[in-house]
């Protein structure tokens, strides 16, 4: 069966073959080889470790080994992409869905995962209700409050960007499935985005 192309970044391409996804990042010709062959190695290894991990706590879809230093094989989650339908869904299934995707990425946090790119782009709910976290090429090992306040930031602007229309229903249910994993940490979490927003607000 021929490869699928799903998508096409600065950094990877995306392939769909059969059932699974192929991550293959891509060469950088303005990179000495040898150096380029070193970099993709590492940043391949250091997501694929990411994702193994997260899908032990999370729903994350993990990793499969790969021959090639450059690639990353993952199980296909056949869903809908939040970013395409989350608006499309009735109120009472947007606020479930926000609610189980705080709850996916408290638990991420609780590990000291944190995502780098939570945007509703990388979010699937699958045919049978489960919210994946997909897409971890920014990812990091980080158990700072900075960093977990930095990926509920870039959530919260898509939310505000994109699902406007009920823009403050759906993060008030994302909290709440957040802090239903540790409310002592997330309120932590919570009061560092504050200092974050701030920030972003002094700098306009």
């Amino acid at each position: 069966m021929k490869k699928k192309v799903l998508s096409r970044g600065a950094e990877a391409v995306i392939y769909l073959k059969e059932n699974e996804v192929l991550k293959e990042r891509l060469k950088k010709g303005y990179r000495l080889p040898e150096l380029d062959k070193r970099i993709i190695k590492r940043r391949t290894k250091a997501e694929t470790k990411l994702l193994s991990k997260a899908s032990v706590f999370a729903n994350v879809p993990k990793p499969k080994k790969s021959k090639k230093e450059n690639e990353i094989i993952l199980p296909f989650v056949k869903g809908d992409k939040l970013s395409d339908k989350l608006n499309s869904y009735p109120e009472k299934k947007q606020l479930v869905v926000m609610k189980k995707v705080g709850k996916e990425v408290a638990k991420l946090h609780e590990e000291g995962i944190v995502h780098g790119d939570l945007t509703t782009s990388n979010i699937i709910l699958d045919k049978k209700g489960k919210v994946f976290i997909i897409d971890f090429g920014l990812g990091s090992f980080n158990a700072k409050h900075e960093q977990k306040g930095v990926d509920i930031h870039l959530l919260k602007g898509a939310l505000q960007s994109k699902h406007f229309q009920n823009y403050n229903k759906l993060f008030n249910a994302f909290k709440m499935g957040y802090e239903s994993i540790n409310k002592k940490e997330a309120q932590k979490v919570f009061e560092r985005l504050k200092k974050i927003e701030k920030r972003g607000r002094y700098k306009h």
